[in-house]
Formats: C-alpha cells, sequence, structure tokens
C-alpha cells in the first residue's frame, strides 16, 4: 500500500461519505462547541473517534510519538512546542473543561522507551542527537520512567503517587494490579498518568484546575481486544468501561468532575 491507496480512500470517501459529513460541518459551521482536549499517540490503529463515538465538533485531537505532554519546565527552551498550545488553544480561548490523555498497548514509543532505559548506551547524548525520537523520549518521557523504576522496585506491588489539579490534591494508582500486561505496557499507563502531572505544570492552566473548570482524565486502549479503560480515582487504578462497570464509572465522572 502507498499513496494509491490513500488516493483510492478519498475517492471511495466523495462516494459513501462526503455527504453526510459536509451535513455535520454545516451544523457546527462556525459554532462547534468541542468538549474534550484529547491526547493520544500517532500510532496507526489509534482511531480516538472512532473508539470513542464522537464526531466533527466533538474534540481537538494533538497526536505524537507516545501522547507525550512536555512538562512546563520545558517551555523556555522549547516554546513553539505544540502541546501546551494545544492546551492553550482549548482550554482557555475555546474553554474546554476536560482533557484526556490516552495510551495504548503495543506502543512502539514506549517500548523504545523501556528500551533506553534499560541499554544507556542508546540513551547517551549523542545517540539523541542522531535521533529525534530518541532525544523526545528522553527528554519528555523520563518522569515516567523514573516512576516506572519505582514501580518496578517495588514488585509492581506498591501504589505510585501523582500530582493532580493542583500540587496539594494528589491520587495514588495501583498499575495493572492482576498482572495482565507487559512490563512495557506498565511503563504506558505509568506515562498516561504523568502526562496528567505535566499538564498540572502549566501556570495559565492553574486556576482554572484550582477552580474546577477544567478536568483532566487518563484512558488507555487494548489494541488487541478493544477494550478501554478508565482511571478511576476511586478505585486508584485503570477500570475496564463495559456494560457492569460503566454505571459506576459514570457516577463517579458526575460527582467528581460536575458538582
Amino acid at each position: 500500500m502507498g499513496m494509491d491507496r490513500i488516493l483510492k480512500g478519498i475517492m471511495q470517501y466523495r462516494q459513501t461519505v462526503r455527504s453526510n459529513l459536509v451535513q455535520e460541518f454545516q451544523r457546527v459551521r462556525d459554532h462547534p462547541e468541542p468538549k474534550a482536549v484529547f491526547f493520544t499517540c500517532m500510532d496507526s490503529r489509534m482511531l480516538p473517534t472512532r473508539f470513542t463515538q464522537t464526531h466533527v465538533g466533538d474534540m481537538f485531537i494533538v497526536r505524537n510519538a507516545g501522547n507525550l505532554i512536555p512538562h512546563s519546565k520545558f517551555f523556555a527552551t522549547e516554546n513553539t512546542s505544540t502541546e501546551p498550545a494545544a492546551l492553550e488553544l482549548g482550554c482557555i480561548i475555546n474553554e474546554i473543561k476536560h482533557v484526556i490523555v490516552c495510551g495504548h498497548s503495543d506502543c512502539k514509543a514506549m517500548n523504545l522507551l523501556y528500551d533506553l532505559g534499560t541499554d544507556k548506551e542508546m540513551s547517551t547524548i549523542e545517540n539523541q542527537v542522531k535521533s529525534p525520537l530518541r532525544g523526545w523520549l528522553c527528554n519528555h518521557g523520563s518522569d515516567s520512567y523514573d516512576k516506572f523504576k519505582q514501580l518496578e522496585t517495588r514488585g509492581f506491588k506498591m501504589p505510585l503517587l501523582f500530582t493532580a489539579e493542583t500540587p496539594m490534591k494528589q491520587f495514588v494508582a495501583y498499575i495493572d494490579p492482576k498482572n495482565k500486561f507487559s512490563v512495557q505496557d506498565k511503563l504506558s499507563q505509568v506515562n498516561c498518568l504523568q502526562q496528567l502531572q505535566n499538564i498540572a505544570s502549566y501556570g495559565f492552566l492553574r486556576e482554572g484546575l484550582a477552580s474546577g473548570k477544567i478536568f483532566i482524565h487518563a484512558l488507555w486502549f487494548d489494541i488487541y481486544t478493544g477494550d478501554i479503560y478508565y482511571f478511576s480515582r476511586q478505585k486508584k487504578e485503570f477500570v475496564d468501561i463495559n456494560e457492569t462497570t460503566f454505571p459506576k464509572l459514570l457516577e463517579e465522572v458526575s460527582e467528581f468532575y460536575y458538582h
């Protein structure tokens, strides 16, 4: 498959989808009311609008290698970074209330971050200069890896502590307590929660986060089963969203985020 597949897909779109999509565009026109800023990985297997069943105008979507949001400590040296700009555009200019970080299983970026952490030769400055991907992961994934090492040192049984909306608001997280996933997937889940902490580091979000105008959430997608997990602060772990858990998760979200 090459560009021919893309061009054929565009023709299929014109013949089957375009007219309905144009109607959606016309409905929102110049007044879309997006409900979330959605950070996820650029992995070709991640299709966020499909697995959330969202439509035109529903979300701002930001994708990169590893669904990373650089901590504000990097802002002075990387002041053109897309991710904080997207937070400002979404939450400040468009007054979007919900920011979601969604990681996934078998994340190639997280797999590489794991390898960089275990093989110090791979993560040398020389190798970072040669590889933009390694530089990106070493700069912005190191806090996630350090948290993962805490988990590994404790035999993957003890919880981790993350900063939430404010420095005084923290949450406890048990990562994969049933030991269903690989160590790389455990790192991916840790990374999701670390990004919430990174988001909360930006001063321009401080008032909104502290006053309950902006909320931060974590999702995790298992690409092999199609299951989607929501991090429940009540349960202190990622919970599979299904027919059994949905009512309680909806209640938790409603009570915590809307009152």
